[in-house]
């Protein structure tokens, strides 16, 4: 194998080391580059940067695999539960019976936010954007617990503050959405699990008895392993950035959810929907619009189908398709938008020039469909995909500090004007 690679300029020959990680990815190490030769390599974007070793999540997009900690999605969102894969994500290993209980039971004992909490909330007009709320009462964890902004935590406290924050996420999340609808909000009951909860906190009318439908449950607990990570990606290596200047999991975390906020990363599912209601609009002739897609003259895009990253298909994709029609089957929905979706998930799946071009539905696809489903309204859809993130952002934050990884600081080349001269305002 490969253990270096040589980079001639201008007649000088440098040697640079060649790293190889555990799945045979060749990266070549340009960390002494600069030091060596005065010289900086230029990748906008990052598109083809390392910016870390990692041990937590394994991507290969042109053979559609996705694997934390070595285990496949697809086993894991069979046999597994999301607070499983979350202590997977954060620790390293599938618990046993006796970590898991105590893992769920430090959860379930900060589920409770203090009371100043609701006075920001409230101080929030009831159109301001879920994302932008829920960043930040992230960020106000550090002032309840001023103790975490300690660069130096023990990891008993550590673990403290990922117990406050896995257990706090859907309550934030929920006030959220109920400040949003004007109505009172509910307080969590630990007789449900996790993702129980959550539906119990969202959707629960004080003026009725609220009854969690399993299956819905299940679909949401599945949708959120799907989401739980995905390698280094914008939010991702938000966290891990801010995080390596010793900022708190919390501050880190509420940056992570800003990143998340754009559409060009967590909007996607926002997307399909927003086509969806396009089409509808239109008259719902969804041969129409794949037509259109097809068109290479016709400005059209397509939403929640292929994907940057999975060249082959996205594998989370093929398990979210069993649940999105086990949802809209159990729910009995009769919603015009998702007759389309279907309408246009079937042609997909058969037209030779999606096949070809392997433009399948991806989780974004169906993800908008089970959120629009359970009556998730759609400015919400990133805050579902933020608490889903919450273990991978985590993960990654921990591993980066324990690693001692350096303050992130990219270079530039810089293009602007070279030196000049000061010009008093009376000449300019």
């Amino acid at each position: 194998m490969v253990k270096s690679a040589q980079l001639s300029i201008n007649g000088n020959t440098f040697e640079l080391p060649v790293v190889e990680g555990s799945e045979h990815e060749l990266a070549i190490d340009i960390g002494k580059l600069r030091g060596q030769s005065g010289i900086i390599t230029l990748d906008p974007g990052y598109k083809n940067t390392g910016a870390t070793t990692s041990a937590i999540t394994f991507l290969n997009g042109e053979e559609g695999i996705l694997r934390y900690r070595g285990y496949s999605i697809e086993e894991l969102a069979e046999k597994s539960t999301f607070i499983e894969v979350a202590y997977l994500l954060i620790y390293g290993e599938l618990p046993n019976a006796e970590e898991l209980g105590k893992f769920q039971n430090a959860i379930k004992y900060h589920t409770l936010v203090h009371e100043d909490i609701k006075t920001i909330l409230t101080g929030f007009p009831s159109n301001a954007h879920p994302m932008g709320v829920l960043s930040s009462l992230v960020t106000s964890l550090t002032a309840f617990y001023p103790e975490s902004l300690d660069p130096n935590r023990s990891k008993k406290e550590v673990d403290l503050s990922i117990a406050r924050i896995i257990a706090k996420l859907p309550t934030f999340a929920a006030w959220t959405y109920k400040n949003q609808v004007g109505q009172p909000v509910n307080y969590p009951k630990n007789k449900y699990d996790y993702v129980s909860n959550f539906l119990y906190l969202m959707f629960a009318n004080r003026a009725e008895e609220y009854e969690v439908n399993p299956v819905v449950a299940r679909a949401l607990d599945k949708l959120l392993i799907l989401h739980a990570d995905h390698e280094q990606n914008c939010s991702t290596s938000t966290v891990r950035i801010v995080g390596s200047s010793h900022a708190s999991l919390f501050a880190s975390v509420s940056a992570g959810i800003s990143a998340l906020w754009g559409p060009l990363h967590g909007g996607a599912n926002q997307a399909v929907i927003e086509m969806l209601e396009n089409i509808r609009k239109d008259g719902g002739d969804t041969q129409k619009w794949m037509d259109k897609a097809k068109d290479k003259d016709d400005p059209f895009r397509l939403m929640g189908f292929g994907h940057r990253v999975y060249k082959n298909f996205d594998p989370r994709a093929k398990i979210l398709k069993k649940a999105a029609d086990d949802v809209l089957q159990a729910l009995g929905v009769d919603d015009p938008i998702l007759d389309i979706a279907k309408g246009l998930e079937e042609v997909a799946l058969k037209d030779s020039y999606f096949v070809e071009r392997k433009l399948y539905p991806n989780v974004d696809f169906y993800s908008g469909i089970i959120y629009r489903a359970l009556g998730i309204p759609v400015d919400m859809f990133t805050v579902m995909f933020a608490l889903g993130r919450l273990p991978g952002w985590i993960a990654q934050w921990k591993e980066m500090r324990e690693s001692g990884e350096p303050i992130g600081r990219p270079r530039q080349i810089y293009v602007g004007h070279p030196a000049r001269a000061y010009v008093n305002i009376e000449k300019r």
